[in-house]
């Protein structure tokens, strides 16, 4: 077929010849985001949460780290209307509120225009790891028929727009974080287009979000062999994994799951009725529709647990001592009850008092004190419209 040469020789030249600018140069390569490397901690899972849409990278981490801090990503650029993620969830926190926050009152968060949120929040570090879904209730999570509601990157455009928290709208947000200068070139970096959108916002922030993790407290060190737990606090460790003890592995892991929660909803005994005014739209069963799930909430981890008070839901616990006599002589019976609530005939694990002492110990050495000041994890020195 030698008619079909000069026609090859031609569309090859032009198809070189396009591949040129104007003045003979070749033409620059899109850019390529550098993969950002996770570290997975010893003992920890390998099964990450990561979308194959949204790798991590490290263009897109340090976007994200950006907006988080940003307090422009409400939407609004008063000084005095300003909100970012990182208003409520406090590094030195463990990123949560906590009770000591400059503007909340004892772990109680409101949005932007006064309005209080549902329920106290949960920390925000190790949710790489989380794949049964999100919030107290797993309202976001890979079972929701709304793939708008599904993962970390779909909280973000959440967070914007519910009354209790930042109450703007994405496009107004979006149209802002457009207008700063800088910004562009850091999502043409992570995304390969200038144009801020809604999505890619939510994608970084669910990057650096995913590189928030705990994994430095004296307990971590002990598994890796470089530090040895006190007698108090190894008896401590003996009576959190033994249902004979204070049984509270089944729920929140142990030596087996360093995460020390299994991001599973559980109706732990806080409450006997669960129906008319004592009714909560946010429980699990308002997610599945299963009446066992009436009253059954997240079991959150125990790490950095001393930095999270108040605890439960709904933050009914102010101390740490008070979730501990919860368990150990007040749990209250329903329909509902968890069946891994194996002490509730009982009102509780009835523990001694060295017990109790011991278990505490053994909680607060699952304290990582690390997270608190690490720079990488902090605010940037300076946002992009200030370099």
């Amino acid at each position: 077929m030698p008619g079909l040469f000069p026609v090859a020789v031609i569309v090859a030249s032009l198809i070189f010849s396009c591949s040129k600018k104007d003045d003979g140069t070749e033409p620059e390569q899109p850019y390529q985001p550098h993969p950002y490397s996770l570290e997975i901690p010893y003992g920890f899972p390998t099964q990450l949460n990561i979308p194959s849409d949204n790798p991590l990278t490290e263009e897109g981490v340090a976007l994200g780290r950006y907006l988080f801090y940003d307090g422009r990503l409400g939407g609004r650029d008063h000084p005095d209307s300003l909100m970012s993620c990182a208003t409520c969830h406090l590094q030195q926190n463990a990123f949560e509120c906590g009770t000591d926050h400059p503007v909340y009152t004892n772990g109680f968060t409101h949005g932007i225009n006064g309005k209080p949120t549902p329920h106290v929040m949960l920390p925000l570090f190790n949710l790489v790891w989380n794949s049964n879904g999100y919030f107290w209730n797993g309202l976001v999570g890979p079972d929701n028929p709304d793939e708008h509601y599904r993962n970390i990157e779909d909280i973000v455009w959440m967070g914007v727009v519910v009354e209790h928290e930042m109450d703007s709208d994405t496009n107004r947000v979006r149209e802002l974080i457009q207008s700063i200068p800088g910004y562009p070139d850091l999502f043409e970096k992570a995304f390969g287009s200038r144009q801020v959108t809604m999505r890619n916002i939510g994608r970084a922030v669910a990057q650096f979000i995913r590189t928030i993790t705990s994994a430095e407290s004296k307990f971590d060190r002990y598994l890796r062999g470089e530090e040895q737990l006190s007698p108090q606090e190894l008896n401590g460790f003996v009576l959190f994994t033994t249902e004979e003890g204070a049984d509270c592995f089944h729920c929140h892991g142990g030596s087996g799951n360093p995460l020390f929660t299994t991001n599973k909803f559980y109706n732990n005994g806080k409450d006997s009725l669960f129906t008319g005014p004592y009714e909560d739209p946010r429980d699990r069963y308002h997610v599945t529709g299963d009446p066992m799930d009436l009253g059954a909430y997240k079991a959150p981890t125990l790490r950095n647990i001393i930095f999270t008070a108040p605890y439960m839901h709904d933050g009914r616990f102010a101390t740490l001592d008070s979730v501990i006599h919860f368990y150990n002589t007040s749990l209250v019976w329903s329909p509902y009850i968890d069946p891994l609530m194996h002490h509730i005939a009982n009102g509780g694990t009835q523990m001694i008092p060295q017990e109790v002492s011991d278990l505490k110990a053994f909680i607060l050495s699952l304290t990582d004190y690390q997270i608190l000041s690490d720079p990488d994890l902090g605010p940037p020195e300076k946002f992009p419209d200030e370099e």
